[in-house]
């Protein structure tokens, strides 16, 4: 399923709402749907790229970040979700981008201190995006629930920025 495929759905009025078109999601969203895809989107890579490197047995330090960033961008998810539902949405499971699947096979496909490398690389690239995200979303959202989620998640990912700043590589 590509971001373009995704959708959420409003249960009061059953109604479908397809994603932004690629060429806008760039562009911060001040839409329910297509906040939710990018930022389903942001935290499935930063999990599944987490995941990649920690099967490459990467040094204490990457590993204790790269497990930190699957239990807190899993937690990120949780509470879109709760937010999405109490303001009587559905959310269906997100999908990378083309950018983001490119960099998780960069990933994969290297070894050693060039897959770290990668790894960090894009993890500063994935939060400074995140920030940017929820930060635009929290000011300018259109839904309140999500925007109070987003306003919540701002402290997290710029938690991680500066952890990522003290990162081999910085």
């Amino acid at each position: 399923m590509t971001n373009n495929d995704m959708a959420m759905t409003g249960n009061a009025t059953n109604m479908s709402v397809g994603a932004p078109p690629p060429g806008e999601m760039s562009a911060t969203p001040t839409d329910a749907t297509g906040y939710l895809a990018k930022a389903g989107a942001g935290d499935l890579f930063e999990i599944e790229s987490s995941r990649a490197i920690l099967a490459k047995n990467p040094d204490k330090p990457v590993a204790d970040f790269a497990n930190m960033m699957v239990d807190a961008h899993g937690q990120s998810t949780a509470k879109l979700k709760a937010a999405a539902e109490k303001a009587g949405l559905t959310v269906t499971p997100p999908a990378l981008d083309a950018n983001q699947q490119a960099k998780l096979d960069a990933i994969k496909a290297a070894e050693g201190t060039a897959a770290t490398t990668a790894y960090l690389t894009a993890q500063r690239e994935a939060h400074a995006a995140a920030l940017a995200l929820h930060q635009g979303y929290a000011a300018n959202g259109d839904t309140p629930t999500l925007k109070a989620a987003a306003g919540e998640i701002v402290p997290v990912v710029q938690k991680h920025i500066d952890m990522l700043a003290k990162m081999p590589g910085a």
